[in-house]
């Protein structure tokens, strides 16, 4: 696989505790340089990053992150201030603990309030795999799907793991067809980006595969 068809999935991301505006604005000018999909970034610089981006690329970022623990009310209102602020896509954590007490109709509810909240935009919904069993996982993939959100995610990348390729097939092969599979979290080679597209996954979260493309140390998300 080339390069560019692997840079072209990935959601170039900065999601740490310190990021500043110098930082979030480098990785917007390298994602724009390198055809990424779009640039995942806190919910604080998200109007900054589209007004300086503009249409050249799409600003994504993170609801209830990275615990998913907010109430839903909660994690509805920073949707739509986030999307009000400019953000095109959104990236949602669910609550882990609803899922271990088997609270399926909670989550299902919580995902489709926020999915009607995007108004129609991309909606990826995290559900933290390495703290879930393959049961868990399976359900989560029948949630997701009946929500009529756009994409499930592996990962926050601030857990105990990130995407494996087992996870990857496992969603693909359990999810609705319009449902597709983004991997995050660890991915720390071209090698590993290229075996968990084949895997499955349509879009990467990471910061690494930038970096290493433009000859630097592969270091970060």
């Amino acid at each position: 696989m080339e390069n560019q068809d692997i840079l072209a999935t990935v959601d170039h991301t900065l999601l740490q505790q310190t990021a500043t505006w110098e930082e979030i604005r480098q990785v917007c000018d390298d994602a724009v340089a390198f055809g990424c999909a779009s640039v995942c970034i806190p919910a604080s610089y998200v109007k900054q990053a589209a007004d300086y981006l503009g249409n050249r690329l799409p600003v994504c970022t993170v609801i209830g992150f990275p615990n998913g623990y907010s109430t839903t009310a909660v994690k509805v209102f920073e949707t739509k201030d986030a999307i009000a602020n400019g953000a095109k896509e959104i990236d949602m954590v669910i609550n882990i603990g609803w899922a271990k007490d088997g609270r399926w109709d909670d989550l299902l509810h919580e995902i489709k309030e926020i999915k009607a909240a995007c108004g129609g935009l991309i909606l990826k919904v995290i559900v933290e795999a390495c703290l879930l069993t393959k049961a868990e996982k399976v359900k989560l993939c029948q949630i997701v799907s009946d929500s009529g959100a756009d994409f499930i995610k592996t990962s926050t990348g601030f857990s105990s793991g990130g995407a494996t390729k087992e996870d990857v097939a496992l969603f693909q092969a359990n999810v609705a067809p319009h449902v597709k599979v983004k991997a995050a979290g660890g991915i720390a080679a071209l090698q590993d980006a290229e075996a968990l597209l084949a895997a499955g996954a349509c879009r990467l979260g990471t910061s690494r595969i930038v970096k290493l493309v433009n000859g630097q140390q592969g270091t970060g998300y």
